[in-house]
């Protein structure tokens, strides 16, 4: 059997019900979705206000980079079914999604949690996108912490 597979660069917003409709199959009996959001107030630093954030990305390279994290995640968990890693871009606002990652199972208690949270986590860390922050004193690129290793 073939289990969905969606990852996606995107500059639409992110629909729920629609995504778990591609990715839940007969035997899916849990989902575990994580979505982080854009925050009105940021707190690195000094709290500051976000307007808004400028989300961008390569989109070949960032697909093929959230396909090999979906690789992963079936690698470590073989019982997840479906998996929809989708990141958005353009100009996003506070309070609105940003990012979704979602796995599908036949059971909550088969690592689906786990699994989904390791899908987030590498994401940060291998997939090729860039945000920079708009605030009421000006702009800043958000630069992370992880600098990835020769063939990640």
């Amino acid at each position: 059997m073939t289990f969905p597979t969606i990852c996606s660069i995107t500059h639409t917003e992110i629909d729920l019900d629609a995504l778990l409709a591609q990715i839940t199959l007969p035997s899916s009996g849990a989902a575990a979705i994580f979505t982080g959001m854009v925050r009105g107030v940021t707190t690195r630093g000094e709290p500051h206000e976000t307007v808004y954030l400028e989300y961008e990305a390569y989109q070949p390279m960032a697909e093929a980079k959230m396909k090999q994290v979906a690789d992963e995640i079936r690698r470590r968990w073989p019982v997840v079914e479906g998996i929809a890693i989708l990141q958005r871009v353009g100009r996003l606002y506070p309070r609105t999604p940003t990012v979704l990652i979602a796995c599908t199972a036949a059971h909550r208690d088969t690592g689906v949690f786990e699994a989904a949270r390791y899908g987030i986590d590498r994401l940060k860390e291998i997939v090729p996108v860039w945000k920079k922050e708009i605030s009421p004193d000006g702009e800043e690129w958000i630069e992370g912490d992880y600098i990835p290793k020769a063939g990640e």
